[in-house]
């Protein structure tokens, strides 16, 4: 039987996490022979929010689903595309009435395959409850496919390993993002869900999570506000991935992904 190859990729930081995302990915496709690519973009314009041409970009540079997080609204223009373009989800639960979708099912070789976005309360702006709403999210999906991967967008590690834990032999997968700093604890769970408390930066490498080093200095200096900027020079691609056997929808492996691009 041919698993089913998901890669999840870690938080795209600006243009250097453009620059590295769209150099990589049609050799990454190949290379892992991966039936689906799933990206947070919530980073994508300049560190903050997401533009419909970058979207659209990532749509066309081989990118199946768009994930997001906190900073989704930060572009207000991506508003009028969110409600037409359901591959860019935001949270599924923030409260009812927000723009476009939290969730979405899609073809992928020759399966159908869920894709949930969440995200945390902890630390974070406070939101409907995720373990409430994944609970009704869930239940969608799986009425068309076993096969589900979960981005939960949230600060707190406990809150992450939490949703992995609930979600544990309901779902494919809970990859971790937000952090920006990539975890060693790549786990499958008893229940054959893949775990990551955070998938990472595709971005800057000499970075503060992906800011200009000395402006993250400085604010930690000084306490003063000051505008971030991504960072200059070496870009990666961070990530995993996801091997699930398409019949039961059960994690068979999962492994880190890294990718160096020359400054």
């Amino acid at each position: 039987m041919k698993w089913l190859t998901v890669v999840c990729i870690g938080d795209v930081f600006g243009e250097p996490g453009r620059r590295a995302l769209t150099g990589t990915l049609p050799r990454l496709r190949a290379e892992l022979d991966a039936d689906l690519v799933v990206a947070n973009v919530e980073n994508a314009a300049a560190g903050f929010g997401v533009t419909p041409t970058l979207a659209r970009g990532f749509l066309d540079g081989g990118v199946d689903v768009m994930t997001s997080g906190n900073h989704i609204w930060d572009r207000k223009e991506i508003i009028e595309y969110i409600v037409k373009e359901n591959l860019l989800l935001r949270p599924a639960n923030y409260p009812t009435g927000a723009p476009g979708v939290g969730s979405v099912v899609v073809k992928a070789g020759g399966h159908q395959v869920g894709v949930l976005n969440l995200q945390g309360r902890v630390f974070l702006p406070s939101i409907d409850c995720p373990f409430v709403r994944a609970d009704e999210e869930v239940a969608r999906p799986r009425a068309a496919t076993p096969i589900i991967v979960v981005d939960m967008h949230a600060e707190a590690t406990s809150e992450k390993q939490a949703m992995a834990w609930y979600l544990d032999g309901r779902v494919s997968a809970v990859v971790g993002t937000h952090s920006h700093v990539q975890t060693a604890d790549e786990r499958i769970l008893p229940g054959r869900t893949a775990y990551i408390t955070d998938l990472g930066l595709t971005g800057p490498v000499d970075s503060v999570i992906g800011v200009e080093k000395d402006l993250a200095i400085q604010r930690f200096l000084t306490g003063m506000p000051n505008r971030f900027e991504p960072a200059k020079g070496r870009a990666a691609v961070q990530g995993v991935v996801i091997r699930i056997d398409p019949e039961t929808g059960g994690a068979v492996g999962i492994e880190r992904l890294r990718r160096d691009l020359p400054g």
